[in-house]
């Protein structure tokens, strides 16, 4: 079974783009369809097609429209435009659709260019190739603004458009790594607003359930997809000292059987635990039809849920406390948002589980 196609990060647009707008800035004739190599983070020279340059009064301006090969990326297709402008020293800055860090815990300051270390260097190495030792140098993504919603830019503090990211400067097809970086991020964006407690949630559902039950804020809830095992082992060496957990149970029991990566095709399903957990309460009796473990819930009286949902929150939290080494408290939702019922850790602070 063929890996997939592997694309070009936003980053390595932008320095190919970058380069060609120096090129065409000191007369050369770049044009639509060229090939502009540049270097990637390792030393791999690649070639990235040209959507168009243009030359300026005192600079150049030029585009490529991301590739990213095989993987779901939002920013395939995008069109990354770079003007560039000598000047001494190197200096950044957010042009259209290309937001603006406003939170600190990320990799760049606030108040600067959401535009990441690494293609920053890729872009400044790309200038360099053609002598330019500074420029001012504007990173455009048009459309970027309404795509940066459908991202988690927002939440980890970035506004106004998308981030130029990057650390190897391709982008592998369904790789995790894109979503195990942002995770991290999103835990050093809550230790720097100053939470002692981060809430993990797998997707929007959780975030929901846990904003309407227990009012956090917006740094204080991280949405970790699939990823638990990354999401505990960073939550656990960064510093924070109580960890809540708030999910469907069609996610979080898989964590009480030791499934840190909940993915459906990487790991069983949920039913096996949710029904151990049904026998070892005594309430296996009271199900009959249901096939799901929504329809589980939804098949005991009010009573023996909360019950059933503490019982089996427990499981999950001294399985998340195990892997993360913090006391945990876990929260059952419900396909409506509501929440079921929990467990809260009474281990004391900074203790794991034994």
């Amino acid at each position: 079974m063929s890996a997939g196609r592997t694309g070009f990060s936003t980053g390595t647009c932008a320095a190919a783009a970058a380069k060609a707008a120096a090129q065409i800035a000191e007369g050369a004739d770049v044009k639509a369809g060229d090939l502009i190599e540049v270097n990637l983070p390792d030393g791999t020279r690649v070639a990235l097609a040209l959507a168009w340059a243009r030359a300026l009064a005192e600079g150049g301006e030029a585009a490529v429209v991301k590739d990213a090969g095989d993987d779901p990326d939002i920013t395939h297709g995008a069109t990354i435009v770079v003007r560039v402008l000598p000047e001494v020293g190197w200096h950044f800055e957010a042009g259209e659709g290309v937001g603006t860090v406003v939170r600190p815990g990320l990799q760049i300051a606030v108040g600067e260019p959401a535009i990441n270390p690494v293609p920053r260097a890729m872009i400044r190495a790309a200038l360099e190739e053609c002598g330019w030792r500074g420029a001012r140098i504007r990173v455009s993504i048009p459309g970027g603004v309404e795509l940066a919603e459908r991202t988690f830019n927002p939440r980890l503090g970035v506004q106004g458009g998308l981030s130029v990211l990057g650390t190897a400067g391709t982008v592998r097809p369904f790789s995790l790594e894109a979503i195990r970086a942002t995770v991290s991020l999103a835990l050093d964006v809550a230790r720097a607003a100053g939470f002692d407690e981060v809430c993990l949630v797998p997707g929007h559902l959780g975030e929901r359930a846990a904003r309407a039950a227990f009012g956090l804020g917006v740094e204080q809830v991280v949405e970790v997809s699939n990823e638990w095992g990354h999401a505990l082992d960073e939550a656990g060496a960064k510093g924070f000292l109580k960890l809540k957990l708030v999910g469907h149970p069609g996610k979080l029991a898989k964590l009480a059987a030791g499934h840190f990566d909940t993915h459906s095709s990487r790991s069983p399903s949920a039913l096996g635990p949710v029904e151990a957990a049904l026998a070892e309460l005594k309430l296996d009796a009271h199900i009959t039809e249901a096939t799901t473990v929504e329809g589980i819930f939804q098949a005991l009286s009010r009573e023996d849920s909360a019950r059933f949902a503490e019982g089996l929150a427990a499981q999950v939290a001294q399985a998340a406390s195990r892997r993360s080494g913090l006391p945990c408290s876990v929260h059952l939702s419900s396909m409506s948002a509501g929440i079921y019922g929990g467990f809260d850790s009474d281990c004391p602070e900074g203790e794991s589980w034994s």
